[in-house]
């Protein structure tokens, strides 16, 4: 007879192994083993996975699942289930390591009012009650002194919350708040694109990138902002895409391209319309796509230097159908012709060059030259010795350059954040814009132009949950730099008294020129009030802090501008402590404001089954993006959105080309008509010319050098004081302000946040590498370790933002950056379409070793 080997269960097993150590030498082993069998066995749990979505500002919107064991989230692993496979596995090692911030000691258990200063961090737990009674008491009482408008609520982007961050806009409206637009305050709104094409935003989907044959990427640092989708980009260049980055400094992104081009900081514009040059001069573009889709062929008149108006020429009269937000203007093509902007018909005879005078109505003649032959004269500025000058590129690389990008189409402009996030960031993108129309890449499989910032986008009519009243929007930049005499946007009569924020940490992230602390200490703000999961910098400057659900503890819809699915966020645990989601949040002091706007809440309801009913509005009135999607539909995993270009793919502008349509497309969740007037053309436009553009030199693409209308204009004396440009660029190890208090990232960069500089830069200041140095102007300052980077341009000084100010001994990183607002950015006000974008990187700094004065 065999003996039956003893059996252990895995728990037996680690107790065993755990005991062995110790207990073996003076039992042996088998007594070990006895002892431990003779322990009754414990009950296995039952594991629990939990489809679910990572849902920072990273644009990656990864699926993850959550391994839940007891109630308790013990793992987040990366998902594989989308369709497409190349879109998986998603996850990295940040949204992983979130379980850190869940159970992390930051974590905010009861809702906390303050008794300290504010920024002391000094608060007392109170009930629910106690806090949502006070909040609602503040809130009448600013609103009935100084009017609800002065109430301001700051989110952040609607992409990751559709139901949560839509139901404190729903609130909002109903209350008549201001609110503010995440995208212009983030600075990741990118102008030229409402003054170029009429649209907020587009992109190129991933997937996209292989169909590119030349992938220009000018100042965005895919392998690092974009990690998640960056293998598709190694994988267009794998397949025969050229891959060439133009950027000052040697990023992750341009270790992996074919071809490096440095340049001088904020110099794209240059470089931009010097290869527009060489391809005009030696007729490398689509003169048929631009006849067709753009402004080029249009006549503009020589003596007040505006489009030429089908009303005014004698013969001609604007068609009966134009609508109102839209004009007629005149080409020629051996006589003068009415462009209808519904209708993208021009005959290919239509002229591109030449000057031509034409009779108006009124008897007079003037001369007319098309928009192309007004850009050609206006390029030849742009010589070989000054585009050299400017940006530091041989003229010779240029010509080739632009040739290249002319013979292997369809052309990929990617266009990043940080590139555009300076004074001039719209004529950069004004600039680079033509490089895919002369070369008729826009609306093409794997063409275009992208910009890849801000998980902005909305992707579907919301109108129904966000906004059971008309909003009213006021730009960030106002708040902190007050209102301008050539704003478009309405700023309340009484300015703001009460900074209401959710999902963010403007303390840290937007607190330029250290004006928003500043309002804070010196009671500009009367009540400030924080949701969040945890003790950030924001929270020790606010009133009252709300306790918030993570989106592991709630249930959420969310999508994003990078890839096109819509994905479920599915509550994998219970909310810790005391928290509650937003929607729930909103509801109580909606019902203390006005029983009235409690019903638009789904009252009764359990807070996640409230939820779901949101998703379900949303899903039945979302249009034909989310036509034929259900909520099962998404508890199963992620589900493409539908799209009008086949194979469902995101390609921007593909109707309009491909369909002749009108541009612009909808920038939702604006009409069209509210972005349509932008190019009234119903064409892609590079000729503005509206007064402020006219006046400033910019109603055509040019190069402007940085800090001369900005930092100069501002301050003279800083000219030749603060010598180093002061770029905050985002971090491998934090999404902005997420993760700055995660152990696992704060480890992998040894707890210690870095200054970035060029050796030569550094000598000549007597920093050595490892230097405890500070970055400094006249608004503040910011400490670090000295990181000398030899491929990184010269002039230039690199702190990566994101930083809790209690990890820089109190210092704010963004008190050195100042809020300009640029006028052409004024010209209209559309909420995150066209509105003033902050520009972070206009600005000036000098660095010191700390101590040394």
């Amino acid at each position: 007879m065999k003996l039956a080997r003893p059996r252990l269960t895995r728990r037996q097993f680690l107790q065993a192994s755990a005991a062995t150590g110790v207990l073996v030498g003076g039992l042996g082993t088998k007594e070990v083993v006895k002892k431990v069998l003779a322990q009754p066995a414990v009950t296995t749990k039952e594991v629990k996975f939990v489809r679910t979505t990572c849902s920072p500002n990273c644009t990656a919107s990864c699926g993850i699942r959550a391994m839940v064991v007891d109630g308790q989230i013990k793992a987040l692993l990366p998902t594989n289930d989308y369709p497409e496979k190349e879109y998986g596995p998603r996850g990295c090692l940040k949204g992983l390591s979130y379980i850190n911030i869940i159970y992390g000691p930051d974590r905010i258990k009861k809702p906390l009012l303050r008794t300290g200063p504010r920024g002391s961090g000094q608060f007392k737990e109170v009930s629910w009650e106690e806090a949502l009674d006070y909040v609602a008491k503040r809130l009448q009482e600013i609103g009935a002194k100084y009017g609800p408008e002065t109430i301001n609520f700051s989110f952040q982007v609607g992409g990751t919350g559709h139901v949560q961050k839509g139901a404190w806009i729903a609130l909002s409206t109903q209350a008549g708040w201001s609110l503010n637009h995440p995208y212009d305050k983030n600075g990741d709104l990118p102008m030229f694109w409402p003054m170029t094409f009429g649209v907020q935003s587009e992109e190129l989907e991933p997937l996209e990138w292989l169909n590119s044959r030349y992938i220009a990427v000018f100042g965005s640092n895919v392998m690092v902002t974009r990690l998640v989708d960056s293998d598709l980009l190694i994988r267009a260049r794998n397949q025969g895409a050229k891959l060439v980055v133009f950027d000052p400094n040697y990023c992750q992104t341009a270790a992996k391209a074919d071809e490096w081009i440095p340049l001088k900081p904020s110099s794209d514009a240059a470089l931009a319309l010097g290869l527009a040059r060489v391809i005009i001069d030696q007729g490398l573009y689509e003169a048929n796509f631009l006849k067709t889709f753009t402004d080029m062929p249009l006549l503009v008149r020589a003596d007040n230097q505006k489009r030429l108006l089908a009303d005014e020429v004698k013969g001609l009269t604007k068609p009966d159908d134009v609508p109102a937000y839209r004009a007629a203007f005149v080409a020629y093509d051996g006589s003068f012709r009415a462009v209808h902007p519904e209708k993208l018909d021009l005959s290919a005879d239509g002229k591109l060059e030449g000057e031509f005078e034409v009779e108006l109505k009124n008897g007079e003649k003037v001369k007319v030259k098309p928009v192309f032959q007004l850009l050609r004269e206006h390029l030849q500025a742009y010589t070989p010795a000054y585009v050299e000058a400017e940006t530091g590129v041989p003229w010779a690389t240029v010509t080739r350059l632009a040739q290249e990008m002319t013979s292997a189409r369809p052309l990929h402009v990617i266009y990043g954040a940080s590139n555009y996030q300076w004074y001039h960031g719209d004529l950069k993108g004004r600039a680079l814009a033509l490089l895919p129309v002369l070369t008729g890449s826009i609306g093409q499989p794997g063409g275009g132009i992208s910009t890849y910032a801000g998980q902005y986008k909305i992707r579907f009519n919301v109108k129904e949950w966000w906004f059971p009243k008309p909003a009213r929007w006021v730009p960030w930049l106002y708040l902190l730099h007050g209102p301008t005499p050539t704003m478009s946007a309405q700023w309340p009569k009484n300015g703001v008294k009460a900074l209401l924020f959710g999902w963010g940490n403007p303390f840290d992230q937007h607190n330029m020129a250290n004006r928003l602390r500043e309002m804070a200490e010196k009671g500009g703000l009367e009540f400030i009030l924080a949701l969040d999961h945890q003790m950030t910098t924001s929270c020790r400057y606010s009133d009252v802090v709300l306790p918030v659900a993570t989106w592991y503890e709630k249930t959420e819809l969310t999508t994003t501008p990078l890839h096109p699915y819509m994905q479920l966020q599915q509550a994998a645990i219970k909310p810790l402590f005391e928290s509650h989601s937003e929607l729930w949040i909103a509801r109580e002091i909606a019902r203390r404001l006005n029983p009235e706007f409690e019903k638009h809440f789904f009252p009764g309801l359990d807070e996640n089954e409230a939820a779901e009913k949101v998703i379900e509005l949303l899903l039945r009135t979302g249009g034909l993006p989310v036509e034929g999607i259900a909520l099962d539909d998404l508890k199963k995993g992620p589900v493409r959105l539908r799209s009008p270009v086949p194979g469902q793919r995101q390609i921007p502008f593909y109707e309009q080309v491909q369909g002749r349509k009108p541009f612009p497309p909808l920038s939702r969740p604006a009409p069209l008509e509210a972005a349509a007037k932008f190019i009234k053309s119903g064409r892609i436009e590079f000729y503005r010319e509206e007064e402020t553009f006219r006046r400033s030199g910019e109603s055509l693409p040019t190069h402007k050098r940085p800090f001369a209308e900005s930092e100069y204009a501002l301050n003279p004396s800083v000219r030749g004081k603060y010598r180093l440009a002061y770029i905050t660029r985002n971090s491998l190890y934090r999404i902005h302000s997420n993760h700055s208090n995660n152990l696992w990232m704060n480890e992998l960069e040894d707890y210690r946040p870095k200054v970035f500089l060029n050796p030569t830069d550094a000598a000549e200041r007597g920093i050595k590498d490892g230097d405890l140095v500070e970055l400094y102007n006249d608004r503040g300052r910011v400490r670090g370790q000295a990181v000398l980077d030899p491929g990184q341009g010269p002039g230039i000084a690199i702190f990566e933002q994101g930083w809790w100010s209690r990890y820089l001994e109190g210092d704010s990183y963004n008190a050195l950056t100042y809020p300009f607002i640029k006028p052409t950015n004024e010209v209209y006000f559309v909420p995150g379409i066209w509105a003033p974008n902050t520009a972070w990187n206009e600005a000036l700094c000098d660095a010191r070793k700390v101590g040394e004065r």
